[in-house]
């Protein structure tokens, strides 16, 4: 146990002796969370800004305007057209929603009217704008057809004069169903959880951020070995009564340690600074931070084993766990990739471990929950960590 603590404790000293590794350990991770969650934190408002343009003034937009306001997800904001336009070419705004002239009963009866939702492309605010609309036109729709059958039935019973008349049955009959659908009974009871919310750029930057700048690190195991290697002190060390495995465990728990206190600290930073909930249950963040951790180091293990020079894997491993993070979803959402990349990128740690972590801090998972990720994480440990120490055995 010794021999393993004193392995430990030299990896640790020549990994932080020059001061380009703190800027790796704790500088750079600590830029880029902010950056990316916009230096601000999380917003106190979850509401999605919507402009909206209405062009036809009738009581069927203003019903579905009213809708909109009662919304749980959008803020509808009333503009002119050119002003709503210039606000979307500019990108202060990331949806529209455009009510044509033609929105009204009769036209909607014919079936041939369209509203229009223009959306800045790739943008998760915007489909939770489109979502929210579709929400607020299916009631409004129901109406219609409610009315539109009272309609046909009152034809069958007495035809109508004239079209006016024919309008103003339907303008009624809309109006009454409306009135009957505000005095029913409440039949479902919704309750929301009050911090639930899965696009909250501090949370996700702080949990990606955490995780590529764990798992750089965490690959870097690579150079300690081929630094050993090229140095000749492993073979000196090997000569000694020490085993391949004590050297190797030495050398896998120092880093597994630093990653951990690493990642304690950027959690510490992003429950300070940007107000992320990392404690809500440490048990289930404990349960994925190991398994993290583990996995980086399985990967470096492997890595460490293939790898020749000590330049070459430093590159590699900062190459590697970059990409691996990117394809991950710790700098961007999965839900901007196409379908294809999302199913291809479950062979890769990093989404699982920000899968895991994300579930945690904006889901409210425990421990429990959380096992099925934590399980696949191991078993990238197991695999890598098989693979790299029979490659080490066979040098």
């Amino acid at each position: 146990m010794k021999k393993i603590f004193a392995i430990a404790w030299k990896d640790t000293l020549v990994r932080f002796s020059g001061r380009s590794e703190w800027v790796f350990f704790l500088v750079l991770p600590v830029v880029f969370t902010l950056i990316l969650a916009g230096a601000t934190g999380r917003s106190e408002s979850t509401l999605v800004p919507l402009v909206v343009v209405d062009r036809a003034h009738s009581s069927l937009s203003e019903d579905l305007i009213a809708a909109l306001q009662e919304s749980s997800a959008v803020s509808p904001d009333l503009q002119s057209l050119e002003a709503a336009e210039n606000l979307l070419s500019g990108q202060k705004i990331s949806t529209l929603l455009v009510i044509p002239s033609d929105f009204d009963l009769g036209h909607l009866e014919q079936g041939n009217v369209q509203l229009e939702l223009r959306a800045l492309p790739n943008r998760l605010d915007a489909i939770m704008a489109e979502r929210a609309v579709q929400a607020a036109i299916f009631p409004i729709s129901g109406l219609v057809s409610i009315a539109q059958h009272s309609l046909s039935m009152a034809e069958q019973i007495r035809p109508f004069t004239s079209p006016e008349e024919r309008g103003s049955y339907m303008q009624q009959a809309y109006q009454k169903a409306r009135a009957e659908l505000e005095r029913s009974p409440q039949r479902l009871q919704v309750s929301s959880g009050a911090t639930i919310n899965y696009d909250d750029p501090g949370a996700n930057s702080s949990a990606g951020q955490l995780i590529t700048w764990v798992f750089v690190p965490l690959l870097g195991i690579s150079s300690l070995f081929v630094y050993e290697r090229q140095g000749g002190t492993l073979s000196r060390l090997l000569t000694t009564p020490t085993h391949k495995a004590t050297y190797l465990l030495g050398t896998i728990t120092g880093q597994v340690a630093t990653a951990i206190v690493q990642m304690l600290l950027l959690v510490g930073f992003g429950m300070i600074v940007l107000k992320v909930n990392w404690g809500r249950d440490p048990a289930a963040l404990a349960v994925i931070l190991i398994p993290t951790a583990l996995a980086g180091a399985a990967l470096g293990t492997t890595l460490g084993s293939f790898v020749k020079t000590e330049s070459q894997a430093g590159s590699l491993s900062i190459l590697a766990g970059m990409v691996m993070a990117l394809l991950g979803g710790c700098w961007f959402p999965l839900e901007l990739f196409p379908q294809s990349i999302r199913t291809v990128v479950n062979i890769l740690p990093t989404t699982w471990a920000m899968q895991g972590m994300i579930d945690i801090v904006l889901g409210g998972k425990g421990w429990k929950a959380v096992l099925p990720t934590a399980g696949v994480l191991l078993a990238f440990a197991v695999v890598f960590f098989g693979v790299g120490i029979w490659r080490f055995r066979n040098e």
